[in-house]
């Protein structure tokens, strides 16, 4: 599979269609799912994004955990129980859930981020805000990647 790269703009329109940028629906081409699964993101004020595969890479970690434990239960209820599939139409658009778009402060204009196996859908200057905050942070983190030991 590929990955989600870039930063998009895409207008909303009053129906909450939202197209997905080209790039992101070829990465998402010959999977099972014609679409994509959301979910509120547990990192930003964003609504997350990615393939049916992602989803059940993620049961597959939550299904590692007991039974009946407290975390297997709450993850699967935060993640699991809040993903909504959403299928393209015939012009690679998505309808947007009205209160995902709400949480997010999505209206006219949604940023989508790939983040490699993810992506995220934005408010454009909510995420403009972030971005900065990111890069500082990111600044002072640079020494945790290294390519030592690999070739280049």
């Amino acid at each position: 599979m590929g990955l989600f790269l870039s930063t998009f703009i895409n207008k909303i329109d009053k129906k909450c269609r939202v197209s997905v940028p080209a790039s992101f629906r070829a990465v998402l081409a010959g999977g099972d799912y014609p679409g994509i699964v959301v979910y509120d993101s547990f990192v930003n004020e964003s609504i997350e994004a990615s393939g049916f595969d992602r989803i059940e890479k993620i049961h597959a970690l939550i299904d590692k955990l007991e039974p009946f434990s407290e975390e297997r239960d709450a993850l699967a209820t935060a993640v699991l129980g809040s993903a909504i599939q959403l299928a393209f139409d015939p012009e690679g658009r998505i309808i947007l859930p009205p209160d995902l778009m709400e949480k997010s402060g999505l209206t006219d204009t949604a940023c989508f981020v790939g983040k490699g196996a993810t992506f995220e859908i934005w408010q454009p200057e909510k995420f403009e805000i972030y971005k900065t905050k990111a890069k500082e942070f990111a600044k002072s983190q640079k020494g945790l990647l290294t390519f030592r030991g690999e070739a280049r």
